[in-house]
């Protein structure tokens, strides 16, 4: 049956308006709990395979059995009760199973099933969140290669600067997100399992149940880790260290960073009109001014990612005051900022791939603002060909500074034609002829290598990453553009 949206009550935008489905599950109740009952199962598993005979085949046949088909309305109640979630799940799955009913759960603490949970889930949305890195990089590569010739105004301090390409400026943000994925793994090789170390981390009811045998209680933990493909860490409290938490959601927080950057480089161009994001046949840019066209996925890119990062102080605040083997003051924290960390990070990420994908380039009117101030754009190489000829660089500077400060006025005051180069031309100390100076006010002759720096880049650093994840985002493109 579909599942009817509710009107009648709060929910969150990161339930259903941004992210993917695929997300959503990782973080859902289906996946939690059938996770905790893989890992009762695999509990009871690995103290029959170790040698306790209280469990039987049959117990784990019948665990298996149920291992989906949750019955959260014993659960529920059961909760209201008891007033302990753990307990009452572990309640419903007894009510399932009743031959297993009593073994369900041996020696271990809550933790167990809640954090080997976490654990799996912040591996698996990692790797949906790498997923997603490698597609926009993968898309905002096309557009480079695209674009490297285009040249176009560069900026320092939003101010007019020397020239470069629209590729070379996307080549900025591709860089960005590939160290945001590069720190997306370091935190990811940090991922380890908390395996079941009881109440403090001691393992000592697991020494009560193995009869004292120490090498039983560790490989007890190394054969349930290596069941999901995991180590363990090597100690623990009662929790897996909540420092990891932070480690991964600053490791999103690089990744929104990136985002931001991205949406916030093109807000500032479509404000001169150079890019436009895509934008619907029948979309509406404003409800007053029918004409617009607001960058608005850049802007809902930007306010997810600022979420995003705001939200991974959480983790780190959370790590800093967990108390000795464990305090229970993580517990709300941890259910809000963790999933929200990873919804906001991959909805921004869609937007990313979404925008890269059609992003427009407007090429008249880049070539007309570049025109507009490329003869100032030309002075420092103007200047270096009239040290070339002898001239005294600082001399050279301070004329044409004062050329430019009246050829400026003139547009800007008086609203004439840019002369600065035919001044350039008629000052002696230059030792130029006007078509010399034309000569040098030329857009590749400016702009350096930024058209060579684009293929060099996408050769040498993006596509061996891509390349080397092929399996993981063979189908990205589509995925992306939600």
């Amino acid at each position: 049956m579909e599942n009817k949206k509710r009107t009648d009550i709060y929910q969150s935008p990161l339930e259903g308006r941004y992210p993917s489905q695929e997300m959503l599950k990782i973080f859902s109740d289906d996946t939690k709990f059938s996770t905790w009952r893989q890992l009762w199962l695999d509990l009871a598993s690995a103290e029959k395979e170790l040698g306790k005979t209280e469990v039987t085949d049959e117990m784990l046949s019948e665990m298996e059995a149920h291992l989906t088909d949750i019955n959260y309305d014993v659960a529920d109640a059961r909760e209201k009760e008891v007033r302990h979630d753990v307990m009452a799940h572990v309640y419903a799955f007894g009510q399932q199973c009743p031959k297993a009913a009593g073994i369900i759960h041996w020696g271990a603490t809550s933790m167990y099933v809640c954090d080997n949970t976490d654990i799996m889930n912040l591996y698996n949305a990692c790797q949906l969140i790498k997923k997603r890195i490698l597609g926009v990089v993968s898309i905002l590569k096309e557009t480079a290669m695209q674009n490297k010739d285009i040249y176009c105004l560069g900026s320092t301090h939003y101010q007019a600067a020397a020239p470069t390409t629209i590729g070379k400026r996307i080549t900025l943000w591709i860089q960005e997100f590939l160290m945001a994925l590069s720190t997306l793994e370091a935190a990811m090789s940090q991922i380890k399992m908390l395996g079941c170390r009881g109440a403090t981390g001691t393992s000592s009811t697991f020494m009560d149940i193995f009869d004292g045998d120490e090498e039983k209680v560790k490989e007890l933990d190394s054969i349930i880790a290596k069941k999901h493909g995991f180590d363990v860490f090597p100690v623990s409290g009662q929790t897996y260290p909540r420092i990891l938490d932070a480690i991964i959601l600053n490791a999103l927080q690089v990744c929104c960073e990136a985002a931001y950057k991205m949406g916030a480089d093109i807000r500032h161009m479509a404000h001169d009109k150079e890019v436009e994001e895509p934008f619907g046949k029948k979309q509406i840019g404003s409800s007053a001014m029918a004409y617009k066209r607001n960058p608005m996925r850049s802007e809902r890119m930007c306010s997810l990612s600022l979420q995003a990062i705001v939200n991974s102080l959480s983790s780190g605040i959370i790590a800093a005051t967990q108390w000795l083997e464990r305090s229970l003051d993580d517990s709300a924290g941890r259910r809000i900022c963790i999933p929200n960390g990873f919804l906001e990070t991959e909805s921004a990420l869609i937007l990313a791939g979404n925008i890269a994908d059609g992003l427009v380039v407007n090429k008249a009117i880049v070539r007309k603002r570049l025109d507009e101030e490329l003869p100032f754009m030309a002075t420092e190489n103007i200047i270096m060909e009239a040290v070339k000829k002898g001239g005294d660089r600082q001399e050279l500077h301070e004329h044409i500074r004062q050329h430019s400060m009246a050829a400026g006025a003139r547009v800007k005051q008086e609203g004439l034609d840019n002369d600065l180069l035919e001044r350039i031309a008629e000052d002696p100390i230059f030792d130029m002829t006007l078509e010399d100076v034309q000569a040098i006010c030329v857009p590749r002759n400016l702009a350096g290598r930024a058209s060579q720096q684009v293929e060099d880049f996408i050769r040498d650093f993006v596509q061996p990453v891509l390349d080397a994840n092929k399996e993981l985002f063979a189908d990205i493109n589509t995925e992306v553009n939600v």
